[in-house]
């Protein structure tokens, strides 16, 4: 039976093909020219049943007949009595169908409002013709008219405003009703946070340098706005915070020398009130628009003096500050050379080329973590390190690249050429111990046993980790340079190589400044052993007791113990 019903569709579509090929449009309009006929629907509201030729002649639906849209008409209308279902939009204008069943309209249609706004209502039925022509419904000079049909008070609280003035003058940029409230997916903004008024409705005029310049408007006030209490509180989530439309209204926006305003001096005290009950005069002349850092403001004595205030704390802070930091600053380098003077560190750690070669790796690498999130976050501090210059964070990133790979490259040739070289390989190479290890610490760390993992020269922690950058610097100057040579590479590869390197590019980089931050910087810095550095990386050195407590198999220890601590002479090398 299922396999027969699309068989049978398709034969009552033919079957009712002859008829409905035979309505013509001339059929529909012997009736519907009358410019008198009309019904009256479930609400009550008298709706006009009237089709005017010539009018339909210059609409967008001009190639259009009857039934394109009206597709349950059949010749047996209206003798049959049956009301014509209404007009499906959706067939044809998905997308905006889609928006305008989500929007305030929409849903009161869903919920049994008969009386909400439908496509009709804005765009009109047969006549329909493009928003740029003067005489649409939804010209931008006329929507406060088709809005007003439902929407009365609003558009004529609009229509006085400065942007309905503005809009009665001509322009085109002033905000109309669709401007705020959308297009389809119309909404409504009394009951919508302070940040979706502030941010995602004003801020698209008010934050803009071109409107700002053509209409002399101010500049700062969504800046200052949301450096204001009001914004800072929003931004950090409040709901009741005020936001522009709680000062300046929704509709009826006038400057503050209407008398009218909401922001006028008459007007403040209530204005202010509403959120502060009790505000009196003095209170309501508080400025919202001044940036707390008091550079913008009048030239009233309050405003000067609030701007003398700052300059004289930021002197303060900067002199009392700086000259803290540099008094601890030089304090702590002498204790820091006296402790160490102090301490006896004769066995050598690191040779003068393994600390050169830890330098320049820690150094370009630092520079490319900067320079690189510095591109990801441009509004961060990161950006204002490189001076907020594209090009020379561009060529800082590169060039610290070039050093990081060279480092790499000459590091190949040291393992490989010299003696130390090869003996550091040879014992920063995994062996079996090294799991037992790593099992030893988890037991010692789980309070399993009270004796953490003897090791020799290097441990588990030191060789993930000398294999991590090894890795790392492979991915990341395999994936830096074919995003630096995408032309060049895009030659001989997909252009999805590029974008799938630029993916890998980022994710690693987070990878390894997580991992120096979490793991490197703990065993050379946080660490109570060692902090506030293990200053190997500086000259070198051990102490004689770090080393039997830390690296106690590695041959060096085998020698202190023969030997009693303090007996090997200060710079030999074990």
């Amino acid at each position: 039976m299922k396999r027969c019903l699309p068989i049978l569709f398709t034969l009552f579509m033919l079957a009712a093909l002859p008829a409905l090929a035979g309505l013509k449009n001339s059929d529909c309009l012997d009736c519907h020219g009358d410019n008198t006929l009309f019904k009256t629907n479930s609400a009550g509201k008298a709706i006009s049943l009237f089709v005017d030729a010539a009018k339909l002649k210059l609409s967008a639906h001009k190639t259009n007949s009857c039934i394109s849209c009206h597709a349950d008409l059949t010749t047996k209308h209206p003798d049959d009595g049956k009301p014509l279902a209404p007009v499906n939009c959706g067939l044809c204008h998905a997308r905006q169908t889609e928006s305008y069943n989500s929007s305030v309209h929409g849903l009161a249609l869903k919920s049994g409002h008969d009386d909400a706004a439908t496509c009709r209502d804005c765009h009109d039925t047969h006549e329909i013709i493009s928003d740029r022509s003067p005489t649409s419904p939804i010209y931008f000079a006329r929507q406060a008219e088709t809005c007003g049909a439902c929407h009365d008070k609003e558009a004529r609280e609009w229509q006085a405003s400065v942007h309905g003035k503005a809009v009665a003058a001509g322009s085109q940029d002033a905000p109309t009703c669709t401007g705020c409230h959308d297009d389809h997916k119309i909404r409504s903004l009394k009951t919508s946070s302070t940040m979706t008024i502030s941010e995602d409705v004003c801020s698209r005029c008010h934050s803009s340098e071109r409107l700002n310049t053509k209409y002399n408007l101010p500049a700062d006030r969504v800046k200052t706005f949301f450096e204001s209490y009001h914004g800072l509180a929003a931004q950090y989530g409040s709901t009741v915070a005020a936001n522009c439309a709680s000062c300046h209204s929704y509709h009826k926006i006038l400057p503050s020398s209407d008398t009218n305003s909401t922001i006028s001096k008459a007007n403040l005290v209530t204005t202010c009130g509403k959120c502060h009950p009790g505000a009196n005069t003095e209170f309501s002349l508080g400025k919202i628009h001044v940036a707390p850092d008091g550079q913008a403001g009048g030239v009233d004595f309050g405003s000067r003096l609030n701007r003398w205030v700052r300059n004289i704390y930021m002197l303060l802070i900067f002199g009392t500050i700086g000259g803290m930091l540099a008094h601890n600053g030089i304090l702590f380098l002498k204790k820091t050379a006296a402790r160490l003077r102090m301490t006896e560190r004769p066995v050598v750690r690191m040779t003068a080329s393994q600390r050169w070669q830890h330098f320049l790796l820690a150094s370009s690498f630092i520079v490319l973590a900067i320079t690189g999130f510095a591109l990801k976050f441009p509004d961060s501090w990161l950006a204002k390190v490189m001076c907020s210059s594209e090009p020379f964070r561009r060529w800082t990133h590169r060039i610290a690249g070039i050093i990081l790979l060279g480092v790499g490259l000459y590091h190949v040739i040291y393992l490989l050429a010299t003696r130390d070289g090869r003996k550091l390989v040879a014992d920063l190479f995994p062996v079996k111990k090294d799991a037992a290890d790593v099992w030893h610490a988890v037991c010692y760390l789980g309070g399993f046993t009270k004796s953490k993992p003897k090791i020799g020269r290097f441990g588990y922690a030191e060789k993930m980790e000398y294999w991590a950058v090894v890795w790392g610097t492979i991915i990341m100057g395999a994936t830096g340079l074919a995003i630096w040579l995408k032309i060049d590479v895009t030659q001989w590869l997909p252009r999805w190589v590029v974008t799938v390197a630029t993916t890998i590019h980022y994710y690693e980089a987070v990878l390894a400044c997580l991992a120096i931050i979490v793991w490197h910087f703990y065993h050379v810095i946080f660490d109570p052993e060692v902090y506030p550095l293990n200053t190997a990386c500086l000259d070198g050195r051990i102490s004689e007791e770090f080393q039997l407590h830390e690296h106690p198999l590695e041959p060096a220890a085998e020698q202190l113990r023969a030997d009693p601590p303090g007996t090997l002479e200060s710079g030999k090398e074990i």
